[in-house]
């Protein structure tokens, strides 16, 4: 039994996530960051891919790069094989990941914060990666931001940045990157938050998230377009709504050397 996600969400997900502004504003940051630290890999696997969205951008900006997606639910892999026919996709749990140095990248977006076990899924991730492979984390943030909403999502933390560098680096990895997206939405999102509080497992909207007024939308988009000029250009946002951190592992130093 899986208590992180629910199976009927993948259906919301494939009809809502093209449109909304925060999966295209994340699409658009996760693919910069593989552009500028990993632009001649080889291959990829992204944990979690549920339906494929992510994986498709990947599969657009990096044409014959060698693709692996995997879903811990079989509903997810549906729409994620339409998406993206030339990828390989597989049912996986994240904690006993079926490689070992093999790996050239691998990417984990907004997946960590449903595992319990997520120290051992960073444990894996290095396991499975070459020596100077790369893993890529978008995770949401801030445990003040907690709300009936991540309840729904089936999320069991919000992470503090200074909580995820701990773990990522006692799994072995360096930390290349990190930095805080989403930070010009925080006062909505914390609004938001606030008039979710009295809601109820009988009276929240699953997906209240991706449901957003069309000007809305383009104007969240647009800030955080503004954001991802900012994050290219080398500062580290302090705080958002979710986080990007970037890590290497490192080569293989021989005994004696």
């Amino acid at each position: 039994m899986n208590s992180g996600f629910k199976a009927h969400y993948f259906k919301e997900l494939a009809e809502l996530e093209a449109g909304n502004f925060w999966f295209r504003a994340r699409n658009r940051i996760i693919l910069w960051a593989l552009s500028r630290y990993s632009p001649s890999l080889k291959s990829f696997l992204e944990i979690g891919c549920g339906t494929g969205f992510v994986i498709s951008g990947i599969s657009k900006r990096f044409p014959g790069l060698k693709l692996f997606g995997s879903e811990y639910l079989e509903e997810g892999l549906v729409y994620a094989r339409q998406r993206v026919p030339t990828a390989e996709f597989t049912q996986m749990d994240a904690r006993c990941i079926p490689y070992e140095s093999d790996l050239d990248a691998i990417g984990a977006f907004d997946v960590l914060e449903h595992i319990e076990e997520d120290e051992t899924v960073l444990q894996q991730v290095y396991k499975a990666l070459k020596p100077c492979g790369f893993l890529y984390i978008t995770v949401p943030q801030h445990a003040w931001l907690w709300s009936a909403v991540d309840e729904f999502a089936c999320h069991v933390r919000r992470y503090a940045g200074n909580e995820l560098h701990e773990k990522v680096c006692q799994a072995g990895f360096e930390i290349v990157r990190s930095t805080s997206f989403v930070s010009m939405l925080l006062p909505a999102m914390y609004l938001s938050r606030l008039l979710q509080q009295n809601k109820t497992d009988m009276n929240i909207d699953e997906v209240i998230g991706l449901r957003v007024n069309p000007i809305l939308n383009k104007i969240f988009e647009w800030f955080l377009r503004a954001e991802l000029v900012l994050i290219r250009a080398g500062v580290s946002l302090p705080v958002g709504g979710s986080r990007l951190l970037v890590a290497l592992k490192p080569a293989m130093v021989q005994k004696g050397l």
